[in-house]
């Protein structure tokens, strides 16, 4: 028998009860332990919340089911927290909005004995349910781009040891976001081997503010500690895209450029940048409505956001590189 440990970082969001239902309801063997690890900055003191969720489980909750502190240090600490609490020889990381599919357990089962010893990780397959009978919309299609994205911690399983081998997750990632890729950059590393599985997860597109595209770009700031880490071809090693970042630099200064100029009386240099920020403003939210439904609401919220976005993804991006300029690898510096 394959023994496991399921380990889930949360917010006690709502998504949580259907996180664990599903979980509940799957097929196959179950987990031997369960940590649930809440992740809130300042829990309240009463345990009714976590007591909710862990009632959801059912007879899952008569297993080793556990509720630890993450302090509200990210899902990368959160999750090292889950591990240190488990025994089991593999430990499978599920976020708190994912709903695992009918036959999970027995597939992750079937995963694991199919992993050859060299393979320190095997993926879930995340699938996003997006509407029909209409585009979707730019929130929309960044979740779906999960369902391509490699090792991502939504459905992952690790060897204990492995993990423990190298440090847990880097908690210098606050966010959910490239931390599951440097794990899996520093674990190849190791020569250790990560391959996709069979077991498929479902992750749903969750309600946000129209301003959430623009609070997302603080993850710049983790590409500048991944561009530490695993040096500038870091893009290619994680196989992940590498967005728009240069562009949006080049939007920022042309706006910039034109404030400044304009302040100094250079009026004709002022109004040739102020062309060139507007031309890249204009060609972003080209791009990003275009494959969208295009309703009033949705490019109000893209026109709108367009304009936000490049000055902010440039200045996390500046913010993160000068914070991580000496960042040492995560094993040493978890030393």
């Amino acid at each position: 028998m394959t023994s496991y440990a399921v380990v889930i970082p949360t917010l006690l969001r709502d998504s949580l009860a259907d996180c664990l239902a599903a979980l509940a309801a799957a097929h196959g063997p179950r987990p031997d332990e369960i940590v649930l690890v809440d992740d809130r900055p300042d829990p309240d003191p009463a345990p009714d919340a976590s007591a909710h969720a862990l009632a959801v489980l059912g007879d899952l909750r008569e297993r080793t089911t556990t509720v630890a502190t993450g302090g509200g240090r990210g899902p990368a600490a959160a999750r090292n927290a889950g591990l240190r609490a488990v025994t089991a020889p593999w430990v499978v990381f599920l976020d708190d909005d994912v709903q695992v599919g009918p036959h999970w357990c027995a597939q992750l089962v079937r995963d694991l004995r199919e992993a050859t010893p060299d393979t320190a990780g095997v993926q879930g397959v995340i699938t996003v349910p997006l509407p029909g009978g209409r585009r979707p919309t730019d929130r929309e299609r960044d979740t779906a781009g999960l369902a391509r994205a490699h090792w991502i911690a939504a459905d992952m399983a690790y060897r204990t040891e492995a993990l423990r081998q190298a440090g847990g997750f880097d908690e210098r990632f606050p966010r959910a976001f490239r931390e599951d890729a440097d794990l899996a950059l520093r674990l190849l590393d190791a020569g250790w081997r990560i391959r996709k599985g069979r077991r498929t997860t479902l992750h749903p597109v969750h309600p946000a503010s129209r301003w959430a595209s623009v609070g997302q770009q603080r993850r710049n700031a983790d590409d500048a500690l991944m561009r530490r880490l695993h040096g500038p071809d870091w893009w290619d090693k994680a196989v992940a895209p590498r967005g728009r970042i240069r562009r949006h630099a080049a939007i920022t200064a042309a706006g910039a450029a034109a404030c400044a100029l304009a302040a100094a009386g250079h009026r004709r240099a002022a109004a040739a940048c102020a062309l060139g920020w507007a031309a890249g403003t204009a060609e972003f939210a080209h791009a990003r409505i275009v494959p969208g439904p295009r309703t009033r609401d949705e490019v109000a919220t893209v026109l709108a956001t367009s304009v936000v976005i490049p000055p902010a993804a440039t200045w996390y991006r500046l913010a993160g590189a000068w914070r991580h300029r000496h960042a040492p690898a995560w094993r040493e510096a978890a030393r």
